[in-house]
């Protein structure tokens, strides 16, 4: 995932926020997920990091958040994508950065079936040596009633195997949710779930 600021430096990519809490040893899933809230506020807050409107940082005090969940912390199985075709995915702007699809993840909640595609970003037509992230835009029914009307998007570690973890309570809200200065990408079609996540960042407009 990246952002791109749309102003003198239109196409310098901003270092994008990649919330990776390791679980410490007895550590219960409800802590780690209140430790990701607690780093997502702490980067919201901090005036040299945070993507807010000065005018709203000013009285930011914490993101509205879904209670931790972990009917909506999946075990998914990943079939990857070989020498799948590079694409330029839509953005909020006019800018199409290259992304090439990484593979299918497979899960159910409550019972119900459901597949969400994982993006590598591409620069100068490769994948960075140096990532072991996959990018995960989705939308879902609780777009524009309690969370972004554009979606929201996930950090995910590529796995060894072929199974990995989706936990939705750690979604957020791109960056142009709060400040229309950055440029970020839009979920595809393909990845919008026809349930409610109730789960991760809310979203109260800005």
């Amino acid at each position: 995932m990246q952002y791109v600021k749309q102003n003198v430096m239109r196409f310098s990519v901003v270092v994008p926020f990649l919330f990776l809490t390791i679980v410490a040893y007895g550590q219960t899933h409800k802590d780690s997920v209140l430790t990701f809230q607690k780093e997502l506020n702490e980067l919201y807050a901090n005036p040299n990091k945070s993507p807010l409107l000065a005018k709203d940082l000013k009285t930011f005090e914490a993101h509205p958040f879904f209670e931790p969940n972990e009917t909506f912390r999946v075990k998914a199985k990943l079939d990857r994508v070989e020498n799948a075709l590079p694409f330029f995915m839509k953005t909020t702007t006019d800018r199409l950065p290259k992304y090439q699809l990484y593979g299918v993840a497979t899960f159910e909640i409550n019972g119900e079936s459901f597949q969400l595609s994982l993006y590598q970003r591409l620069f100068f037509g490769k994948v960075a040596k140096d990532t072991n992230q996959l990018f995960l835009p989705f939308t879902d029914l609780t777009n524009g009633h309690g969370t972004y009307d554009g979606g929201r998007f996930m950090d995910i570690e590529i796995p060894m195997g072929d199974t990995l973890v989706i936990d939705f309570n750690r979604a957020y809200n791109p960056y142009c949710a709060y400040n229309p200065i950055y440029s970020c990408p839009i979920p595809p079609k393909e990845n919008h779930l026809e349930t409610e996540i109730l789960a991760g960042v809310q979203y109260g407009g800005h």
